[in-house]
């Protein structure tokens, strides 16, 4: 017999990887936004202390954004829209950023990663909301992509914030390659997902190294890899994040976005602690 307690654990992880596949095929992104804030909060029911439970969040979601981009670049590329020049250079420089990115996270106390995690969700849902009132201009298909400094640049700087605060890191890399780097919005989303995927790995390595043998860690974690969160969140995820490609590439992704600018608004302030002070 389940325990009801450890059926909505089950259910509210499975509902949340549906969520994330879908919004990584849709957008790009790795869906960490989502996940963590969900998986901080099973954590600490569980009695696992916060700071842990913060760094277990973040290296799992890592964990899951590899497969779930790697499904999603999957069917973009069958579409012809991932760049794989830049995807591979932003996303190997991402990884060696990730690594730096997740070490740093796992000596630092979990307050501060929260509000780092609620702030650069807030700024990167900010640059989603503003940035399409530059696509007429720069997102002509002539306009050069060959910046080899500007990737290098981008990958590393998104790879340590990946690592830092447990996203794959599209919810920055989708917008700067469509204002920075000249992408179309499709060629944007279908190039980040294997940038993200490529930016994970060295996030996961270092959550997994400087995680292991630490005392207070639940069962079935590998480092600050919880292996269940991740069979849970990957195993819906995956599948799902093919429906968010066929979405991406017969609706007005753009309409969808704002949907979750607003979603990424409220996280970012509740992780922040706005909401709590505010009283809500």
């Amino acid at each position: 017999m389940i325990e009801p307690s450890f059926l909505f654990y089950v259910l509210l992880l499975l509902a949340t990887g549906v969520v994330v596949g879908f919004a990584c095929g849709l957008l790009g992104i790795g869906g960490g936004f989502l996940m963590v804030p969900v998986q901080i909060w099973l954590l600490t029911l569980q009695g696992i202390e916060p700071t842990l439970a913060t760094r277990i969040a973040f290296g799992t979601s890592l964990a899951v954004v590899l497969p779930t981009a790697l499904s999603g670049c999957s069917g973009h590329s069958c579409r012809g829209v991932v760049l794989w020049r830049p995807g591979i250079i932003i996303g190997l420089c991402g990884m060696l950023g990730g690594f730096l990115g997740g070490t740093i996270a796992t000596h630092a106390p979990g307050d501060l990663l929260r509000m780092a995690f609620g702030f650069v969700i807030m700024m990167a849902a900010l640059r989603m909301l503003f940035a399409p009132s530059l696509l007429p201009r720069l997102t002509s298909d002539e306009k050069s992509r060959e910046s080899l400094l500007q990737y290098i640049f981008w990958g590393l700087a998104v790879g340590v914030i990946s690592g830092l605060i447990g996203i794959g890191g599209g919810v920055i890399l989708v917008p700067a390659m469509v204002v920075a780097m000249g992408f179309s919005m499709y060629q944007a989303i279908g190039t980040s997902s294997v940038a993200i995927a490529l930016n994970a790995v060295g996030g996961v390595l270092a959550y997994i190294i400087n995680g292991w043998g630490v005392a207070g860690l639940p069962a079935y974690c590998v480092g600050y890899i919880d292996l269940l969160q991740f069979v849970l969140l990957a195993g819906a995820s995956i599948f799902t994040a093919q429906w968010g490609v066929k979405a991406a590439h017969r609706l007005p992704a753009e309409k969808l976005k704002y949907i979750f600018v607003m979603l990424m608004i409220y996280i970012g302030l509740k992780m922040i602690g706005v909401l709590e002070w505010v009283g809500l």
